[in-house]
């Protein structure tokens, strides 16, 4: 495992990032690294598209607003 260098203003965004998303620092930093490497290899798809298929691939499905909409009104 090595280690980054970032500057001192990327870090406080990260560290805040980290709050919203409930993630340790170092979880959110390897978040962001992890899907920018993915939109730059793929940039023909946009993030909620690869979003979604990480998602798949772990076998991850959650119901999108309408059909909980949906559900909800029957």
């Amino acid at each position: 495992m090595g280690i980054v260098s970032i500057d001192d203003e990327l870090h406080e965004q990260v560290r805040r990032a980290s709050k919203v998303s409930f993630r340790s620092i170092n979880a959110q930093a390897a978040y962001w690294i992890k899907i920018g490497l993915l939109c730059e290899t793929n940039p023909a798809l946009s993030f909620v598209e690869i979003i979604e298929r990480e998602r798949s691939s772990a076998g991850v499905s959650a119901p999108s607003l309408t059909e909980t909409r949906h559900d909800e009104a029957a």
